[in-house]
């Protein structure tokens, strides 16, 4: 397959790309800073079928011949107060970014297959203990109603007879980036535990899963629209700490409240960490996907003792 990718040098596109690479696709990774990544993959036996072209520029021109585009654009949402300027720049990275690769699209005389654009498990909103397949509705909250106006965005493509598939995303494990990058060095220090009250739950998925279930997603033509993308046993927080205290051998004692989060990080922001998503993968395993990684320790301890 010929690959159109945005957000390919981030955590998860950049695994993305290089599972592509290992099957013997070629990709073409719209990034602001081509050069620079360019230098990133140089003298790799994959430097020959990839290729950085510069984000913001009329796309199509870089489109032509591509089956496939993913995309994974989007700024980090970690680690900041989303106040009004912030919420504006976390809603335009992705709405603005899909809407362009759809009016790209457009303009192509033969257009690609597959659309496959990210959305992320906070779209449900706060759901408690509710076991969350992809036909509930969208919450009522800034990140569920963003996930929303995401989606609906990319789902304009089927307007030009492309199939769309949309990766409703849990928190992705891997020791390179994402939560676990973040976590660790906090466990490592004896001062690791639960975030928030430790009851909601966690909707993790592998690195290595989750790229895997979206390759399986662009060549299952059978599958189209929401797919959560995440492992089929979800935990709680309290699990997930315990599990991870386990697997390096420290304890799991320390627990940051709910309320200190919010006056941290404000009440929008600490909801990812502390709203509660059971999110159970029912497409995915409908169409025969197989995930590798469905318990947590075991999960944890390939990522950390690899």
């Amino acid at each position: 397959m010929n690959v159109f990718l945005t957000g390919g040098t981030g955590f998860i596109g950049w695994h993305l790309s290089q599972l592509l690479f290992e099957l013997g696709d070629s990709v073409t990774i719209a990034t602001r800073n081509p050069d620079k990544h360019a230098a990133r993959a140089k003298g790799k036996d994959d430097g020959a079928r990839v290729q950085f072209v510069p984000l913001g520029t009329d796309l199509s021109l870089y489109m032509k011949g591509c089956d496939v585009v993913v995309n994974l654009a989007g700024e980090n949402l970690f680690g900041k107060r989303w106040t009004s300027s912030v919420k504006k720049r976390l809603y335009d990275s992705r709405i603005q970014t899909t809407r362009s690769l759809v009016d790209a699209m457009k303009r192509l005389d033969k257009k690609p297959d597959v659309f496959l654009s990210g959305s992320a498990v906070g779209y449900y909103g706060d759901c408690g203990s509710e076991k969350l397949t992809e036909k509930r509705g969208a919450g009522n909250d800034f990140l569920a109603r963003m996930c929303q106006d995401w989606e609906n965005t990319a789902l304009n493509a089927e307007s030009l007879g492309i199939r769309v598939v949309l990766s409703r995303t849990g928190v992705t494990l891997g020791r390179e980036g994402g939560a676990l990058a973040t976590l660790l060095p906090v466990f490592k220090s004896f001062i690791g535990g639960s975030v928030g009250s430790g009851t909601q739950y966690f909707p993790w998925i592998h690195i290595d899963d989750i790229c895997k279930s979206m390759v399986f997603a662009v060549r299952n033509k059978d599958l189209a629209g929401p797919f959560n993308a995440t492992a089929p046993k979800p935990v709680t927080m309290n699990e997930f700490a315990r599990a991870l205290g386990d697997v390096i051998s420290r304890p799991s004692l320390f627990r940051v409240p709910e309320f200190a989060l919010n006056m941290v990080l404000g009440n929008d922001a600490a909801s990812m960490i502390t709203n509660s998503h059971r999110a159970i993968p029912a497409r995915l395993r409908e169409n025969g996907f197989t995930f590798h990684y469905d318990d947590i320790g075991q999960a944890l301890g390939q990522i950390l003792k690899s």
